[in-house]
Formats: C-alpha cells, sequence, structure tokens
C-alpha cells in the first residue's frame, strides 16, 4: 500500500470517527498509537492529521501533538451564524439556476430522507446511519445547482462540523419539535421556486438545531444573551415545523466580539 493510500485510509477513518463523535471532543491523539492500530506508516498519520487539522476537525498544538477540536455552545453560535449565511446564498443560487435535473434530484433526495427512518428499530436512542446518509444528501441536493465549487466546498465543511455537535448531543425528550416537517417546508418552498420562502425555511431549521443542543448537559454554555434566546427558543411551548415563539430578528445571533 502507498504512502499516500495509507494517508487517504487514516484521514478517512479518523475523520469518520471524530465526526461519529466515537473519538470524543478534546481527546489526545497519539501519532503511534494510531499508526498501531491501522497498520500504517507514522508519516502517513502525520499528514491526514495536518489534513483534518486544515479542516477544523484536529488541532495541532506546539510541542504537544494532535487532539480533536473540543465543542463548546460559544463555538456552536458562531458555526451556526456562519451556515445560516453560507447556506442561503447557496440555496438562493441554486434556485435560481437550477434546472429540471436539479428538481428531478431534488425529488429523489426528498423522497429517500423521508422513507428513511430517523431511529434504528428497537432503539429509539439511536440514529440511524442511513438516516444521517439520507439527510446529508438532502441538504446537498437542496444547493448542488449553485454554480460555485468553493461556496459548495465551504458549506460542505461548516455541514461536517455541525454534524459533530448533532451526533455528541443528545437533546432531552420534552422538546417538542417535527424535523419531517421542517425538511418538507424546506422542500416544498424550493421546488416552488419560493426564494424567500426557501431562505427562511432553511434558516429556521439550522437555528432550532443549535437552540435544542445548546440545552443538552454535553455542552457547557454560559448565560450569555445570545444563548438565553436560544434556550427561550428551543422551549417554545409552540415549536411545531420551525413555528416559533419569537421573530427572526429576535432571534438573531449576537455578532462575535473581537
Amino acid at each position: 500500500m502507498s504512502a499516500k493510500t495509507q494517508s487517504d485510509r487514516v484521514w478517512e477513518t479518523l475523520r469518520s470517527d471524530i465526526i461519529a463523535s466515537r473519538i470524543s471532543p478534546g481527546s489526545k491523539l497519539r501519532i503511534n498509537d494510531i499508526a498501531e492500530s491501522l497498520e500504517v506508516s507514522l508519516g502517513a498519520v502525520r499528514e491526514a492529521l495536518s489534513r483534518l487539522s486544515a479542516e477544523g476537525l484536529v488541532i495541532a498544538e506546539s510541542q504537544k501533538g494532535y487532539r480533536v477540536a473540543p465543542l463548546s455552545a460559544e463555538e456552536l453560535l458562531d458555526l451556526t451564524d456562519a451556515r445560516v449565511e453560507i447556506e442561503r446564498i447557496a440555496l438562493s443560487r441554486s434556485i435560481a439556476r437550477g434546472d429540471l435535473e436539479w428538481e428531478t434530484n431534488l425529488v429523489a433526495a426528498w423522497h429517500r430522507l423521508a422513507r428513511t427512518p430517523q431511529r434504528e428499530p428497537g432503539d429509539v436512542g439511536t440514529q440511524s446511519e442511513r438516516w444521517a446518509v439520507a439527510h446529508a444528501g438532502f441538504h446537498e441536493a437542496l444547493v448542488s445547482a449553485c454554480g460555485s465549487a468553493k461556496l459548495l466546498h465551504i458549506r460542505a465543511q461548516l455541514y461536517e462540523q455541525a454534524e459533530r455537535y448533532r451526533r455528541y448531543s443528545h437533546p432531552g425528550d420534552n422538546i417538542k419539535r417535527d424535523v419531517a416537517a421542517e425538511h418538507q417546508r424546506i422542500f416544498d418552498a424550493a421546488i416552488a421556486r419560493d426564494v424567500d420562502a426557501a431562505l427562511s425555511a432553511i434558516s429556521d431549521h439550522l437555528r432550532m438545531t443549535a437552540a435544542i443542543l445548546v440545552t443538552t448537559p454535553a455542552l457547557e454554555a454560559k448565560d450569555t444573551e445570545s444563548i438565553k434566546r436560544l434556550k427561550a427558543f428551543a422551549g417554545a411551548d409552540d415549536i411545531v415545523g420551525g413555528a416559533t415563539a419569537l421573530s427572526p430578528s429576535e432571534f438573531a445571533l449576537d455578532p462575535p466580539t473581537r
């Protein structure tokens, strides 16, 4: 096996484990242990870790090696703000440029997501990997016609970073949310070429996820004004399919401090 192939295998394995939280945030990544476990060279591991560092999934520390990037409520707020902006740009461009092939692929992706159970049979606490793949495919299909490879690359990186939070955090059963209805709302607006409705739906969908995640024990959040609004948003009694008790302007995240 070539060094390049070894590096790719290490990168794919670690990346999958980090995103799925099979390796906990903040964990030390020992090069020797990884090389021995995967039966690859030390150089292949170093190259893979360097790639993961560039993606923001791993942190390189001077004289200390590598560790998995930690998670925090404050970073989630910043990440969500960035995702909303990028998704809105990509989706608006995609709706404007999308042709019959885009519509066909979007319908197929939506059908697959709608027909795939979100939880594993007999285990309501475990998300189905098939659903996770279908979910990613639906969101990719929405923006696939945006016409910018760079924009799609940035969007994909943000999606994967957000996926770490979704996999790591475990929302309580007291949260009232209809994810299927949220996806239906996004799909209906996109396929109808209603840009304003589609952008509103995707924004609500992403921010709802962040609102729920910051209420979980997995994330230690300081009670900033943004997080207080997020918690209120997630606890509202009338949250169904993206409907909220707060207006979009009230729910807007605070700008990051410099």
